[in-house]
């Protein structure tokens, strides 16, 4: 599979008003990435075949493995093998903290509920502490903006898509089948070029779960936006971690879910 093949074409029977009748359909392509760190085979992601070296370090970074630049020696992605090759500094202490070998499927991110291979949870992360300030007129831009971008879900209703913002500006976008994945993606990329986030956003297409709120707390940025709704033990993460969640963000209307106080109204 081309890495940067995202769907495929298939022949489809279509049943509507005027009947039965073949056409084609533009399907999205799903793959494996099997993880190795440090020659050990640590997870199976299943996601879209974009970006994979920045979803794999971005999962080792939601998961506590991977926490400042200087953790990570080499990354080296085999498209062909579905496998991406990490290394990590031998100074790092992975012991406790290499998780179990699993396969995480696009509705079942893990970041921070899953144990390690000595049966050790990752610690919560500490509460973000920013200044940062939006206005909702921005927050409702952005909101409009992420959806303009996602021309695959357009096309094929079956992936979902976030993006990193400062100000009015959109500075990554990421489309995958797994909500999880799009957030690895942006962490890995940020991780990889050392792009600071306490000062930025998170826009989201999908619901604001527990685990969403902390792949977002891990990536210590102070602001979720979300086209859709949270959970509740999202919403008190959301407190404890002093982040603001914004959900049903959409045309001109928002919900302020959490910590109100970064939204200038």
């Amino acid at each position: 599979m081309n890495s940067e093949l995202l769907t495929t074409p298939r022949k489809i029977i279509q049943f509507d008003e005027n009947g039965c009748h073949e056409v084609e359909d533009i399907i999205v392509c799903e793959t494996t990435l099997t993880v190795f760190v440090n020659s050990k085979e640590t997870a199976t992601l299943v996601c879209s075949p974009r970006d994979q070296a920045y979803l794999a370090v971005g999962f080792l970074c939601a998961e506590g493995i991977l926490k400042k630049r200087e953790d990570l020696r080499t990354v080296n992605l085999d498209a062909e093998q579905e496998a991406v090759y990490i290394e990590t500094n031998p100074d790092l202490e992975l012991a406790d903290r290499l998780v179990v070998k699993r396969c995480i499927t696009p509705s079942a991110g893990r970041s921070g509920t899953s144990v390690s291979a000595a049966g050790v949870t990752p610690a919560p992360p500490p509460p973000i502490s920013s200044q940062l300030k939006v206005k909702a007129e921005t927050v409702l831009k952005l909101a409009a903006e992420l959806q303009q971008r996602s021309r695959l879900f357009q096309r094929t209703g079956g992936v979902h898509n976030a993006a990193l913002a400062q100000g009015e500006d959109i500075l990554i976008f990421q489309e995958d089948i797994g909500r999880h994945n799009t957030l690895d993606k942006i962490h890995g990329q940020c991780f990889l070029e050392e792009i600071p986030r306490d000062d930025k956003m998170i826009i989201f297409s999908g619901r604001v779960s527990s685990e969403i709120l902390l792949k977002t707390a891990r990536m210590r940025v102070p602001i979720l936006i979300s086209r859709s709704a949270p959970t509740d033990l999202a919403l008190k993460l959301a407190e404890d971690l002093q982040i603001t969640v914004l959900g049903f963000v959409r045309g001109k209307r928002l919900s302020i879910y959490a910590h109100q106080e970064r939204i200038i109204l």
